[in-house]
């Protein structure tokens, strides 16, 4: 490539507003499929806080906080009463107990079970 030569990254498709659009929606279909599909409610069923959950398979669990911790889970408010930050934490284990609770009774598919 010769000093002269423009490089981006990503192409500039400016010229071609049928690939633009084209684009554009599958961005929006990527954001649905990664961030809302296959999401199901969860409730602790020690304190009742509720979350949004997907398993992706056994080991990986994605979990979407429908509400702030610190305020409706007593694991997390606790840890911020301490003046420890949340941001690393693990989770809350009697949450995560819920969810594996709610995996073995077939409330939550696993997308890629492997048996």
């Amino acid at each position: 490539m010769s000093a002269s030569t423009e490089w981006a990254k990503a192409p500039d498709f400016a010229g071609q507003p049928a690939r633009l659009e084209a684009i554009h929606a599958q961005t929006v279909a990527d954001k649905a499929s990664y961030l809302d599909d296959g999401m199901n409610e969860v409730e602790c069923r020690t304190c009742g806080t509720c979350v949004l959950v997907r398993k992706n398979s056994l080991e990986h669990t994605s979990v979407q906080w429908t509400d702030d911790p610190a305020k409706t889970c007593p694991t997390f408010r606790d840890a911020v009463g301490e003046g420890k930050s949340t941001a690393l934490r693990e989770g809350c284990p009697r949450l995560w107990d819920s969810i594996d609770h709610a995996v073995m009774e077939g409330f939550i598919d696993v997308r890629d079970r492997v048996e």
